[in-house]
């Protein structure tokens, strides 16, 4: 009886943190919409956030089960099949973030509103012309890899690619802010942004920080589910 109560409360949960999900990033991109900065102001702005948090998930999944795996000896846990399963939803995920980025060109040029036209221009061929390109890069191009099962089935090959999704969408990130900000409707407000050494090691403090809450959480609690693992048990056939 426990354990059903468990396994309800359980498809609960998961149901409920779905549309919490698909709310907190359209809630969030909504607060980019309603501005009229050239490139913020844009109704794509809620499926586009979601699809790219998406994405960027699955890819930190496999950035962090695959050594996960490979460290523990967790193979016979997550499996190829678990691996091969996130690939496929991530390849789909690229495919909506990659129509997401042609729609806003598309929308920029069919709107004929001249300053979202040359936003669009400026991140094209502009001076963060090979951020754009490098997100592409990352975003689209090297995703679509993901279409040989040879590549899905190595799961070297997939860490590597989620790296790079992973440094993509950060990329995007940083071009949806800086981009936009650069270069609005005056000319006089226009302007260059150089890291300094500060947001760097902001950067780097945060990437660490996440990796030693990690780590400690592999120390300290279980690194998979116990209930998961009781229904594994059931099934795996018992030694004499």
């Amino acid at each position: 009886r426990h354990w059903h109560r468990f396994d309800t409360a359980y498809l609960l949960m998961a149901g409920l943190a779905t549309p919490l999900v698909i709310s907190v990033h359209s809630v969030v991109s909504l607060d980019f919409a309603i501005g009229n900065t050239p490139g913020w102001h844009s109704t794509i702005f809620p499926p586009y956030f979601v699809g790219g948090a998406l994405f960027s998930g699955f890819a930190m999944a496999l950035t962090l089960c695959i050594p996960l795996r490979a460290v523990f000896g967790l193979r016979a846990f997550i499996t190829a099949r678990h691996l091969d399963n996130i690939a496929k939803l991530m390849l789909v995920c690229c495919l909506i973030v990659t129509y997401s980025y042609l729609i806003e060109i598309f929308m920029a040029f069919y709107s004929a509103d001249p300053y979202t036209i040359a936003m669009t221009m400026n991140r094209v061929q502009g001076p963060y012309a090979p951020l754009y390109w490098s997100v592409v890069l990352c975003n689209v191009g090297v995703p679509q890899a993901l279409w040989f099962a040879h590549v899905r089935a190595s799961p070297l090959s997939l860490f590597m690619i989620a790296i790079v999704v992973n440094i993509g969408m950060w990329l995007e990130r940083f071009m949806i802010i800086v981009v936009s900000l650069h270069r609005d409707f005056l000319p006089s407000a226009w302007g260059m942004f150089y890291p300094t050494f500060w947001d760097l090691a902001t950067l780097a403090g945060s990437i660490g920080c996440f990796a030693l809450l990690f780590l400690l959480f592999l120390r300290f609690l279980p690194a998979i589910s116990i209930a998961e693992m009781r229904k594994l048990a059931r099934r795996m056939p018992r030694r004499a």
